[in-house]
């Protein structure tokens, strides 16, 4: 409760500063003395968003604001077609806001929409989009019917009612002849005619509508009638027929009328492109004439104002010779080597010129050439590529053949033989023969001794010429050769080839340091692993069961050792080990089974143990004999008289009991001589070790007592 009348408490503060603020306006307060909100804006297109020209089309826009006042607040309009604002307007009125389109036209279409501004507050409606069809068909007036050649008249095109952007077309028998853009529903063009006769003229338009554009119908057609002018340009050319190149021509450019005036008239004389001269009444030029494939070409034009007439004319000229073509032979030329360049005219005009009278000139910039018969020049060939060009001349007729490039080939130099990646004995061996220099196409051939394997052409510049061979022997590579030709009578031999080949492992082997009997504890054990082949060599050392290498190293020599520097009973096992080289392949060694044996001075302390507890059991069972014996004595003192002698089976009974005792000391010892390390000292065999009293036993003995 506590906590709803203290939230109760803030709301009505807030609210009292709100209406003491008149500046305050969080997007819902007017002023003072009331609150407002804009909650919803749309807008309509009426009678439809498809009309016709002419409806009357009215775009309504509702808002609906809601407001805490009785006081009428100012609402700012503003109505956009397609993005541009088209109207603008401020007003009090709670009422519907209508944009008018009367009699509304194609210019019309587009899309619409309306904004709304209170007092900072806007909101904008959806677009509607508004489509008008129809246009009004166009009308043209021309200022004048009947004009003469050169004659400007205007002409006046009109879209009845029509606004916005317009592309205005006007037509001369069906051809555009102008087109002008307005932002009005008329333009004026003025229009002039070259050709006499009748002309029939008619217009038409376009509205543009962003991204659109509407045509209307062809106008009304108005038929324009054109008269000549009687002046006539005239072209004159002497002489007219057979005329061969080198022969003087004579033309005249002038103007034939009866009536109308020359002034303000200008005439130009041209071949081709070339403006020969230029005059008011008359023009002449002389010149040379020079054959072309297509004929010389002139042509007479008169310009008076923006008439325009003109008379041309086409004049076959025939050859008197040939351009001349520039030839080298042999076709290709090695480095300062001889060489003939030709210069020629193949066809000449023999009624006008004999081939004597043709000279040929050849222009070699900085490699004079000597020059033999008419046309022929020689001369060795450079070391790089130079060109050259050369000149016929007759009758004052000069003519120039293409440029003829001269690129030296350069003789191939002697081929260097080698191996292409690696030679592997016994498997494919590419052997790779190029040369420094030479030019292309070059052939390398391989020889192996005094065969030939085969022949290579190289012709661009990254192929190489790669023979694919194979070998038994490593010796032999060194029988192989290359050949280089380019060109040449005879090829170019390279040395012999010198290379290293890898001979794959063979023949792995495991042995081991100590003599396998040797191997005791905490002593040391070296494995060695032996191939056959050619080094370097990769070794790996394994124990049987264990996918991991205990080591693994590379050595240039075939053979190399993995050391266990202290050894236990736990190294005991069988090992192996792999190998191999650049040949890649993986060769595997022998299986040896290691055994680590007690070390010495263990057995040696399990000897003495053995012999101590013997000597000891022995001493014990003397002395218990001896006691035991000691007491029978005693006893068989008071028991037998002194004059009895001792029965035979009494002392038999004697010798049997101590002939036992010696039995089981002695298996005693013999049980360790039989285990590792045993210690013997000789005592087997020795009654000596025995009591003296077992050895030394008297001949009597103690009865039984029964």
């Amino acid at each position: 409760m506590c906590v709803e009348m203290v939230d109760r408490l803030v709301s009505n503060l807030v609210l009292y500063f709100v209406f003491l603020l008149p500046d305050f306006h969080p997007g819902s307060v007017v002023n003072a003395q009331h609150m407002f909100t804009i909650r919803d804006i749309s807008l309509s297109v009426e009678p439809s968003t498809d009309v016709t020209r002419g409806t009357n089309v009215t775009v309504r826009c509702q808002v609906t604001v809601s407001s805490s006042g009785q006081e009428a607040l100012s609402r700012e309009y503003t109505i956009f077609k397609d993005g541009s604002i088209v109207y603008t307007k401020t007003t009090s009125s709670s009422e519907d806001f209508l944009y008018l389109l009367p009699e509304a036209r194609v210019s019309n279409s587009g899309k619409y929409k309306c904004k709304i501004n209170i007092e900072g507050k806007q909101s904008t409606s959806d677009a509607k989009k508004l489509s008008v069809t129809g246009l009004s068909k166009p009308v043209l007036h021309l200022n004048k019917e009947v004009v003469t050649e050169g004659e400007e008249l205007t002409a006046r095109c009109m879209a009845p009612g029509e606004t916005g952007s317009i592309f205005f077309y006007f037509y001369d028998n069906s051809k555009e002849v102008q087109e002008k853009r307005v932002n009005s529903n008329q333009a004026v063009a003025e229009l002039r005619f070259s050709s006499i006769g009748n002309h029939k003229i008619h217009c038409a338009y376009t509205v543009l509508i962003t991204p659109d554009s509407f045509k209307s119908e062809e106008s009304n057609s108005v038929t324009v009638s054109v008269k000549e002018i009687s002046i006539t340009p005239v072209l004159e050319i002497s002489p007219q027929y057979k005329i061969f190149e080198g022969d003087r021509l004579n033309i005249f450019c002038s103007v034939q009328t009866s009536q109308h005036s020359t002034e303000n008239m200008l005439l130009y004389l041209s071949e081709g492109t070339s403006l020969l001269s230029s005059g008011t009444t008359k023009v002449n030029h002389s010149m040379v004439a020079l054959a072309k494939a297509a004929g010389l070409m002139f042509e007479c034009r008169m310009e008076m104002g923006h008439l325009v007439k003109t008379a041309t004319k086409t004049l076959p000229v025939t050859e008197l010779f040939s351009a001349p073509t520039l030839t080298m032979s042999p076709a290709e030329v090695f480095q300062r080597e001889p060489m003939t360049l030709t210069c020629k005219s193949e066809s000449f005009a023999s009624e006008r010129l004999q081939r004597k009278e043709l000279t040929y000139t050849l222009y070699s910039l900085g490699n004079p050439l000597n020059s033999g018969d008419t046309g022929v020049f020689s001369g060795k060939a450079l070391q790089h590529e130079f060109n050259y060009t050369c000149t016929a001349r007759a009758k004052g007729i000069e003519k120039h053949s293409e440029t003829l490039t001269v690129r030296p080939r350069v003789f191939v130099s002697a081929p260097k033989i080698s191996v292409y990646d690696k030679a592997i004995l016994g498997k494919p061996i590419q052997i790779l023969c190029e040369s420094d220099t030479g030019s292309l196409p070059i052939n390398y051939t391989l020889w192996k001794g005094y065969h030939t394997e085969g022949t290579t052409r190289v012709q661009m510049p990254f192929q190489k010429a790669l023979f694919t061979v194979s070998t038994s022997k490593p010796e032999e590579l060194n029988k192989y050769m290359c050949e280089a030709n380019n060109g040449r009578e005879e090829g170019l031999l390279g040395a012999r080839l010198t290379a290293n080949v890898t001979v794959p492992l063979t023949h792995a082997m495991l042995s081991v340091l100590p003599a396998l009997q040797d191997i005791s504890e905490e002593g040391h054990l070296n494995l060695i692993c032996s191939v056959q082949g050619t080094p370097p060599v990769t070794f790996k050392w394994y124990r049987v069961g264990d996918p991991q290498p205990l080591n693994a190293t590379t050595s240039d020599n075939v053979y190399k050792d993995y050391e266990f520097p202290v050894i236990s009973k736990a190294h005991s096992g069988k090992y192996y080990c792999e190998a191999f080289n650049h040949a890649n392949n993986i060769v595997r060694s022998n299986e040896v089974t290691v055994e680590v044996r007690m070390a010495v001075w263990k057995k040696a302390l399990i000897g003495g143990i053995c012999l101590l507890i013997v000597t000891v059991l022995v001493l014990v069972f003397g002395l218990y004999f001896r006691s035991k014996r000691g007491k029978r004595d005693a006893a068989a003192e008071l028991s037998v008289k002194p004059s009895s002698p001792k029965s035979d089976d009494s002392l038999t009974v004697n010798l049997t009991h101590d002939t036992e005792v010696y039995n089981a000391a002695t298996d005693a010892a013999s049980f360790y001589d039989d285990k590792e390390g045993r210690v013997t000292n000789g005592m087997r065999d020795s009654m000596a070790s025995l009591p003296a009293d077992i050895s030394n036993r008297s001949s009597y003995s103690i009865p039984a007592t029964v």
